[in-house]
């Protein structure tokens, strides 16, 4: 049906590139984009035996608005999938805007400099996205991602209005190092050591990193440690739910994980404000993620279930209602399918979905828009097709 240039090839853009070959009756072709070209050439290598999708790859630095104009001209996709790094969003939306070509990404932006995340940056494209007839559609992973499909689901087909909504991120997964990130670890540090904050009552409330904790038993997992978070999610969701009077975002860590982050912290290896170390410039946390294990090697050795899901409470029909969604996802399982663990498998697959989705019509919105804003209902079939089936439950266990 079509063709996407997909911009990144690491942990989460190879699952998504797996995916996209699985279903080449829609992605026809593909084009790999990245800064090392080398590694789009090793998955095109892997790939093209198992698939009818027509492969090409292609080296660019995503910090380059001329350079991505240069390559999104010549290669005429129907579609970008933005799988770069999230300080690199903008530019990226810059040459899809130059080129009138439809985006999607996984992340919002957030500046390199600043440990700080949200989505005006790219909410201040939505007239200029409008004007030139095309879609952007932000946050097509996980969370942010299915949790915003999951609430336009609940809404749709459950709900009156909702008032209360509780996103639960569980990695029950063990890769058996004493710490490692399950995706990039610069932008994992970052978003884990900022302040937590949550939506109640039309504004924000600021919490101090992991100040509130709660215990919660999941299904596939069993019993963990979770911790208040600031996700971006939140904020779009906060807008497009109707009935919205709370909504929390919950992760959960291992007592090894916080400790090591702690003692990283305390030293300084953590922060993004520049040193000079023999007489160079490095940022502390950019060298630690350089010794740090690369997410994308960690898939053979993790072992476990992640759970992720949403907790709702609102109203049908004047009366009370509770509805969980979520979905478990085996760590190997995903690794035998496409050689990753199920955090990039999580994100990857619904990658594929929202451009699938966008690039064939069946979501199509002039504008800068959030996933929720979208019908949820062709999203949440093609997440039963294609690896990440979802679970409902009318009487969970609710967060106090």
């Amino acid at each position: 049906m079509g063709r996407a240039l997909i911009i990144g090839c690491g942990g989460v853009a190879s699952v998504a590139i797996h995916k996209c070959c699985q279903n080449s009756d829609v992605f026809e072709e593909i084009c790999i984009a990245s800064r090392t070209v080398s590694k789009c050439d090793a998955l095109k290598a892997k790939l093209e035996p198992t698939t009818k999708t027509k492969i090409t790859t292609a080296k660019v630095n995503a910090d380059s608005v001329n350079e991505l104009i240069e390559l999104i001209n010549a290669y005429k996709p129907d579609v970008v999938l933005n799988l770069a790094l999230p300080y690199q969003d903008l530019k990226i939306m810059d040459a899809c805007l130059a080129t009138k070509t439809h985006y999607v990404d996984t992340a919002n932006y957030e500046p390199e400099d600043t440990a700080k995340f949200e989505y005006s940056w790219q909410w201040a494209y939505r007239e200029k996205f409008e004007k030139a007839g095309i879609t952007a559609l932000l946050g097509s992973g996980f969370d942010p991602g299915v949790t915003g499909v999951f609430s336009a689901y609940a809404m749709k087909h459950h709900f009156d209005e909702i008032n209360y909504i509780d996103i639960l991120d569980c990695n029950g997964g063990d890769h058996g190092y004493p710490f490692a990130t399950n995706f990039n670890p610069e932008i994992n540090i970052r978003e884990v050591s900022a302040k937590g904050s949550y939506w109640e009552k039309g504004k924000w409330v600021e919490t101090e990193p992991m100040e509130i904790k709660r215990v919660y038993n999941f299904e596939g997992v069993g019993e963990k440690d979770m911790y208040l978070l600031h996700h971006e999610e939140l904020e779009s969701l906060a807008l497009n739910i109707k009935g919205i009077e709370r909504i929390r975002f919950f992760m959960t860590f291992g007592q090894s994980y916080l400790t090591h982050l702690k003692c990283l912290e305390n030293v300084g290896m953590t922060s993004i404000e520049p040193i000079i170390y023999e007489g160079k410039e490095i940022i502390p946390l950019q060298f630690l993620k350089a010794v740090l294990p690369d997410p994308a090697s960690l898939g053979e050795r993790t072992r476990g279930k992640t759970n992720i899901g949403c907790i709702f409470i609102g109203k049908k029909d004047g009366k009370e209602k509770k509805y969980y969604l979520y979905n478990v996802c085996d760590h190997q399982e995903c690794y035998r399918e496409v050689g990753s663990q199920a955090i990039s498998y999580t994100t990857g697959v619904p990658a594929m979905i929202g451009a699938m989705l966008v690039m064939t019509g069946v979501w199509n919105k002039a504008g800068v828009h959030n996933i929720e804003e979208f019908d949820p209902d062709p999203f949440m079939d093609a997440l039963n097709k294609w690896g990440l089936p979802w679970k409902e439950s009318f009487d969970p266990v609710l967060v106090d």
